[in-house]
């Protein structure tokens, strides 16, 4: 109810004009591009970076929001997403009331607003799974959800778009970092080393896995320590800490009440000409066939089953669940944002190979839903 009031007091001038933004053209840019352009850190640079912001990210919010008031099966009305939806509202309007930008006390004040628009919008991916999960509990439990095709559509150019939207403010904040890390360059490491990425993604899945069974199957990590190239670390050690997740528990579970010592999961990093690939094999016991095509799916997560018990307004443990049940789709979009992928090979009675293909060229575009 708190959230359809806020709505209602947002005016008709403001939502006509988030139509009219939502309609131009979206502007995206490479990783190569924003390493180059932040490396050159002057305020000239900062000044640009932040009137280009100021045009751009009303147009990519507007584009969400307009989305959201007309999706399918009455999802645009459950309470979760009526939340969401005056977050992005709330940050146009933010957005769109600051001046134009034409020194650097106004870049700086409009990095602190965004900012702050950043931090509003942490929680939209579990309060966006609690919409999902109110709606499954109203809708017919016969329903296919492979017939929701299009809440699936949705949700994976949401999520993509947010994606953007985070890297972009993300990487124009930490810019302003007075001292940053060697060989960075806001979000970007220009000499990020995979295998060690892998490695404290893989520690992190572990302590999860020790925590919830009290044991955790062993690790080995094979390629070059010493080969680099330039990526986001943060994005990648989402992406592998979500899948080394998925094989432990895999694992863990099949050799549970077993005498045999539980195989290791393998993680093999491999650098090509075009791609740096890692693969993740596990011998978890694999996932049948008919379940696959499931996998990167929202409609599907057990986890939901657990946002029946949470409130919108219980953020911390919303913020604790962030992702969870979400890992594969998200880690995929993660892939796909800087023109990588991720695919799944299973075989059903042995095991599961996760292939997460990076692009080290980092000449593509983002992909602007």
């Amino acid at each position: 109810m708190a959230a359809k009031k806020a709505l209602e007091g947002i005016s008709k001038r403001v939502m006509e004009e988030v139509h009219r933004f939502g309609a131009m053209k979206q502007n995206g840019v490479s990783l190569r591009y924003m390493m180059e352009f932040g490396s050159r850190r002057t305020p000239q640079h900062l000044l640009i970076a932040s009137q280009f912001l100021h045009k751009e990210l009303p147009i990519r919010i507007a584009r969400r929001a307009i989305e959201l008031e007309s999706l399918p099966y009455g999802l645009s009305q459950k309470s979760a997403v009526l939340k969401v939806k005056h977050w992005y509202l709330e940050s146009f309007r933010e957005l769109r009331s600051f001046p134009c930008i034409k020194d650097n006390a106004d870049e700086m004040e409009f990095t602190e607003m965004i900012k702050r628009i950043k931090v509003r919008h942490n929680n939209v991916v579990p309060m966006m799974a609690l919409g999902v999960q109110q709606l499954k509990k109203d809708l017919n439990p016969k329903l296919v959800y492979e017939h929701l095709g299009e809440i699936q559509e949705f949700l994976d150019r949401f999520y993509m778009s947010r994606i953007g939207i985070r890297m972009l403010i993300g990487q124009h904040v930490a810019l302003h970092d007075p001292n940053p890390p060697p060989d960075c360059v806001g979000y970007i490491h220009t000499k990020m080393s995979p295998v060690e990425v892998a490695r404290s993604a893989s520690e992190d899945a572990r302590a999860v896995c020790l925590r919830r069974y009290g044991s955790s199957p062993d690790i080995s990590i094979y390629g070059d320590p010493e080969f680099t190239f330039p990526y986001v670390p943060s994005h990648l050690h989402l992406m592998v800490y979500e899948l080394v997740k998925n094989s432990l528990r895999a694992v863990e579970e099949k050799f549970m009440n077993s005498d045999k010592v539980p195989p290791p999961v393998r993680i093999i990093v491999a650098d090509g000409l075009e791609d740096v690939t890692i693969k993740i094999s596990d011998e978890g016991g694999g996932i049948a066939r008919s379940g696959l095509p499931r996998i990167f799916t929202y409609l599907y997560s057990t986890a939901n089953n657990l946002l029946n018990e949470v409130s919108e307004d219980d953020f911390e443990t919303l913020m604790a669940m962030a992702g969870y049940g979400y890992g594969l789709p998200i880690s995929r979009l993660y892939a796909r944002y800087f023109g990588g992928d991720l695919q799944i090979i299973s075989m059903e009675g042995y095991g599961t190979d996760a292939y997460l293909h990076l692009s080290r060229l980092g000449n593509s575009k983002e992909p602007l839903p």
